[in-house]
């Protein structure tokens, strides 16, 4: 039987009806003063616990009904959570209360951590949500047509998908701005005959700052490959990431540089530019707490984005 019980991981405090101890087993040591006494539970549990456990025991001996509960108890360790069944025994010549206690303790934990997530899963998505409303609605106030809505819709939702998926395989940690950009442009231009040039600071960018960030990149890519650097076939087309600060604090600054040939000049601009205006010079750096430039010239266009420190880290490469 003690063997048993081990390997359950229960034990038990057999009773008289007047709570003296009979027998008991396998008890955790912190809970091997309820081996004592009637007043044991009280010394163990604390005053008003230990008091409702014994009016429990009480109920069970007189109703003979069982009855179960669950007590924390402060240990060394952490706080330990242990299930307490009990019951009335009226057999074999012996007449008491068996309590069986079995430490919960790591499934409350994991339940514990089940519950914080799904709270910040939640909360993410009512996020996400959000934006995708955002998109919506903006992409609906530039729209001519219902085609030109839904191709403009569709481009945006699956940029924000690409982001998201590298957010979910991190489980949630974000993602590193040299794959954001990978990612991004991976829709538009062949892996293999890449024309974006990403260098500087890899910065591993937090969940919201991918998003945002991953946003802005398909602006920008949508704008170049409509009427730009990648509409041409050019590699003309860099992305630096630097160290810098932002009201005297640490930051990073990422700037898209693309130089325009002399035939795309007078036509650098995308056909809804005012959203896109709007997503790289307000949502964006709102959303991440920076600041944002966007400049164009008959030969370039430039787009600056400062992004503070709370939404990114920079992990060397052991780390890595």
């Amino acid at each position: 039987m003690e063997l048993v019980l081990k390997k359950s991981g229960s034990g038990y405090l057999y009773q008289s009806d007047d709570l003296d101890v009979v027998l008991f087993g396998n008890l955790p040591s912190v809970l091997q003063p309820l081996a004592t006494g009637p007043q044991a539970d009280k010394e163990v549990f604390g005053v008003e616990e230990g008091a409702r456990l014994s009016a429990l025991k009480r109920d069970v001996a007189s109703c003979n009904t069982p009855a179960s509960t669950e007590i924390e108890v402060l240990s060394p360790t952490g706080v330990l959570t242990y299930r307490i069944d009990i019951e009335r025994v009226d057999t074999l010549g012996m007449i008491g209360i068996l309590s069986v206690i079995t430490d919960i303790s790591e499934a409350r934990h994991r339940e514990r951590i089940l519950k914080t997530l799904l709270r910040e899963l939640s909360h993410r998505s009512k996020n996400l949500l959000a934006i995708i409303q955002g998109i919506a609605t903006q992409t609906a106030r530039q729209a001519l047509s219902l085609d030109y809505f839904l191709s403009k819709f569709r481009g945006r939702i699956q940029s924000l998908a690409y982001s998201q998926d590298l957010v979910t395989d991190s489980s949630w940690r974000g993602a590193y701005l040299f794959t954001l950009a990978e990612r991004q442009v991976s829709a538009y231009w062949p892996a293999t005959e890449n024309p974006i040039s990403v260098r500087g600071v890899n910065a591993h960018l937090s969940p919201n700052a991918t998003l945002h960030v991953g946003l802005a990149l398909h602006e920008l890519i949508v704008n170049s490959a409509s009427c730009g650097a990648i509409a041409a076939g050019i590699n003309s087309l860099t992305i630096d990431c630097f160290e810098t600060l932002l009201d005297d604090q640490d930051a990073i600054e990422l700037a898209w540089i693309e130089h325009l040939p002399p035939a795309l000049a007078s036509r650098n601009e995308a056909e809804d530019h005012t959203f896109a205006l709007t997503v790289l010079e307000r949502v964006v750096p709102v959303a991440v707490g920076g600041r944002a430039i966007y400049l164009t010239t008959s030969d370039r266009i430039e787009y600056r984005l400062t992004i503070p420190w709370r939404e990114y880290e920079i992990i060397t490469r052991v780390e890595e």
